[in-house]
This record gives structure tokens, sequence and C-alpha cells, in this order.
């Protein structure tokens, strides 16, 4: 099998090192190009880069020499457009280990053994010659993650504790424990496979390049990574976790916990401001909060179009809505439209959406003309003097409730009323990139 690394690094050279030996020791005799791209580093990353490309030849790498950080989100792709020979590739982190086999196991659920379909039907098919291995496309297969215990308990992964650092790193004690699962996943009535994804992940290209791979409007990183999952799970993209292969993650060294800026288990700054970011984008774009179940599989509600008209509305009050809705109607108790101004000033720079689009003031005189007339598929009108955690729960999952209501018309609601004109579904255009990019960036 012939499979590309992707694998973008910042600052973090101890890590990629030790995650380079491990892919170069466990890789069996499946071909593996790594494609490095190098982000701003200062710890001597590129001049590691240089070293490798001359002595590896399948060690390909970039170097982002602006002195300004790109992003994972950015680097995934243009290894993947621009650097990647492989027509298979996995999204890898310097803060990975390869474990023994683990290669052999995508392999199984990439391919398929099967005969030739460019050899004669009446050919001896016991030849080896006549036998191939051919892609299974549209799947992505996730690896196992085995992490210590920084991060809550999940379904998807195994929490152990076998070093978090490349020093302390006990490779011995790892192999061992990899062997066990693989023992007890492979006796009689073992799990072999779950559907979650995550990293690292394997993915034919063709299909990354389907969906227009990640979005920059989560650049430099985080949730770029759900909101592909959304999209190949719209493209009917089948995902599979094996758990007959394993990784060791030693988990955010990127920028969540790079030791460079914080401490192992502390939150950066750095990633706390961009999650934050990120994870109001997502919510533009998607219209709910990243939603997957309890493996990891993607879950993707409709996504209407949806106005918000809200009356006495102050600053907080139109931070806390507009994500949630394609277009948001403010009226203030006095009728000042400064605060629209002050909200799309301090904002707008955290997104690539013309705030000035989606966020429209109104006279309080205009209130029931908008609620009827407006061009949204469903308005809904609140009064923010009357705002609760009821209102909260009813806006963060509306799409789901308006799909199970399926009602057309006028009606209300914990003391919200709705005007609902149709119920279409515009998740699907999400898979577009013109839709995606003309009228939002």
């Amino acid at each position: 099998m012939r499979i590309s690394f992707i694998m973008p690094g910042r600052n973090n050279l101890k890590y990629a090192k030790w995650s380079y030996n491990s892919i170069r020791k466990n890789q069996g005799e499946h071909e593996v190009e790594i494609c490095f791209a190098d982000d701003a580093s200062t710890d001597g990353t590129w001049e590691w880069c240089l070293e490798m490309m001359n002595q590896d030849p399948l060690f390909k790498a970039i170097r982002n020499d602006t002195g300004k950080r790109a992003g994972h989100t950015i680097l995934y792709d243009q290894l993947v457009n621009e650097v990647c020979t492989n027509d298979m590739a996995m999204i890898w982190h310097c803060d990975m280990y390869l474990c023994p086999g683990a290669l052999d196991a995508v392999e199984k659920h990439m391919y398929s053994n099967g005969k030739n379909p460019h050899i004669p039907l009446d050919s001896d098919w016991s030849k080896p010659e006549n036998q191939a291995l051919w892609p299974n496309k549209g799947i992505i297969v996730s690896l196992t993650r085995i992490e210590p215990p920084l991060h809550p308990p999940g379904l998807e992964k195994l929490l152990q504790d076998f070093g978090t650092e490349p020093g302390l790193f006990d490779e011995s004690k790892l192999l061992e424990f990899v062997d066990s699962q693989l023992d007890m996943r492979t006796a009689p009535g073992g799990i072999i496979t779950t559907k979650g994804v995550f990293a690292p992940w394997a993915f034919w290209v063709e299909d990354f390049k389907e969906v227009h791979g990640h979005d920059p409007l989560y650049a430099p990183q985080s949730k770029e990574d759900s909101d592909i999952f959304n999209k190949f799970a719209l493209n009917e993209v089948e995902f599979i976790q094996t758990w007959e292969g394993f990784v060791y993650h030693m988990t955010c060294r990127g920028s969540r916990f790079n030791p460079n800026i914080t401490q192992v288990g502390q939150n950066s700054s750095e990633w706390n401001a961009q999650n934050i970011k990120s994870s109001r984008n997502f919510i533009r774009k998607w219209g709910h909060f990243v939603k997957h179940d309890k493996y990891l599989k993607p879950i993707v509600p409709n996504k209407y179009d949806i106005g918000i008209l809200v009356e006495n509305a102050n600053l907080n009050i139109i931070h806390s809505l507009e994500p949630w809705c394609s277009t948001l109607y403010v009226s203030t108790k006095n009728d000042d439209s400064s605060v629209v101004d002050q909200y799309i000033e301090l904002e707008q720079r955290n997104t690539f959406y013309d705030l000035s689009k989606r966020v429209q003031f109104i006279d309080r005189d205009q209130i029931e003309n908008t609620f009827e007339n407006s061009n949204n598929d469903v308005t809904v009108k609140i009064d923010a003097n009357q705002m609760s955690a009821d209102y909260a729960n009813v806006i963060t999952n509306l799409s789901e409730i308006l799909a199970d209501s399926g009602k057309i018309g006028r009606m209300e609601f914990n003391l919200m009323e709705f005007n609902i004109k149709k119920l279409d579904d515009y998740k699907y255009s999400l898979l577009d990139e013109q839709n995606n990019i003309e009228g939002v960036r």
C-alpha cells in the first residue's frame, strides 16, 4: 500500500522527530510518503526538514516562512494539493506514535481483494498477477487512539499513560498493551470496527477534493475537523474506526498544550480564543453545535433559513443570538442603532461572514411588519426582557425542534412567536464550494 502522511508542525520539533521515527520503524511493508509543513517554526524545524529531505527520498517538506502562523487548517490542504503524490493519504499529528501493524489495519478496509477488471474473464485467476487490491472509494478509516488521561474518557479511545513527553515514553509497555488489545478484539465476540472518525484518519484524495477539503473559515485551527467530517457525511462517505490498528497520542502539542506557550493539560490562551472564534463560525455555517454519536460519528441536523427578531436588544444579546440565525433583526428600547454598529466593529474581525448583511437594525414601529414579511423561511420573535434558560434551549436546538414539528404557519412557544413559511433544508448546499464562499467571504 502507498500512503502519504499529512503532517504540519509548529515549534514542536522533538515530537516531530519522535513521530517520524515511529512511522519509519513501524510502517511494515507499506510505502509511506511523509509530507511535512513547517508552520513558521523558530526551533530548528526547517533545518531538520532540509536534513531529512537529503536523507529520506520519501520525506517532502514545505515551509511557511511568513513569520506568522498559518495553522493546520490551511497547511493540511496545501500538503494534500501540492505535495502529496499518492491516491491515499492520512491526516497525522506530530505528537502521534504509529504502532506496529496499524497500516495493515488501514489497508484491510481501504482496499478489497478481487479480480482485476482489466484481465479477461477466462484468465487463470490462480495466478498472483491476476489478483489485486482494489480501492474502496468513499471510505475513511480512523486508527484507535491510546492517550494519557488528559481529556475526558470516551468510547472511541483508550486512556492509558505511557508518557507525555518523548523522553518519558514507555514504548515497551505500550506495545504490551497493544498486543493485549489485539488479543481481546480479535477473539470471538470482539469488536474490531466502530463508526467514528477523528485523527489520525486515512482517506482517498479524490474523496477529500470532492468536498473541497478543509474550510479556511476555521483557520488556523479548531472545528475544521468537525466541519469536514460533516461534509463527508453528507457526501455519503463511510466512516470506519479500526480496533486492530493503534496510535499513541500525546495530544494537543500544536496549540492547546504546546509546551512553548503553556504546559501539559492547561489550555493555552491562544487555543481558548481560537476555539471560541471557530465554534461561533461553525454555528453560523451549520446552525448548531458540533454533534456526533457516542463513537464520534457525525450527526448533521437540517439547516434552515432562520431570522430572529429581538426586541429590547443590547450588545450582549446580539452577541449571543447572531451566530444562530441567517439574519438577526435588532430593535432597541430607544431606537438606537449604534449598538448594531458597535457589534459589527467588534465581531467582524472574527469571521468571513458579512455581518452587515446578517445583523439589521429595525425601528420599533417596524417590528410587526418585519415579523410578517421578512425574507427568511422561518422568523422567530423574541423579547430580550423575557429571555431565560428556556430561550437558550430552544435557540440552540431550533433546527431539531423545527424538523420534529414540521408545522407551517404562525404559532407561539415558550414566550416566542414563530412565523414559519417553509422548512427547506439547506445543509447539502454547504457541499458546494461556490455556495460556501460567495456572499460569505
